[in-house]
């Protein structure tokens, strides 16, 4: 993924920020469903936009944790992360997976 990135010579901010938005939700993925794999596509949408998705064979219309996490719990920060630094971001149904198609925005 990095290669791609930066074959399309975007700014490194935008390379590190892109690489942690994917850890994250492939993460989730890995975490909150039964799926044996999971797909990922990052592409540039438009001039300005850059956009990652993760694919799984979740339950779809499930949702996601969004639980505030406590201070002392070690985990369940991803999604904050994601929320701090996508542009945008959601969950739609995915059509390759039949399951959860979780995707982020990053502007340019």
């Amino acid at each position: 993924m990095s290669t791609r990135l930066t074959m399309w010579r975007l700014p490194g901010e935008v390379c590190a920020d892109a690489v942690l938005l994917v850890s994250e939700l492939v993460t989730n993925a890995v975490r909150h469903t039964l799926s044996a794999r999971v797909l990922c596509g990052i592409g540039l949408v438009t001039d300005g936009c850059l956009r990652l998705e993760v694919h799984d064979h979740g339950r779809p219309g499930r949702g996601l944790p969004r639980r505030r996490p406590c201070p002392e719990d070690e985990g369940g920060r991803g999604l904050l992360l994601v929320e701090g630094l996508a542009d945008a971001w959601g969950v739609d149904r995915s059509r390759l997976t039949g399951g959860n198609a979780v995707w982020a925005n990053l502007k340019v």
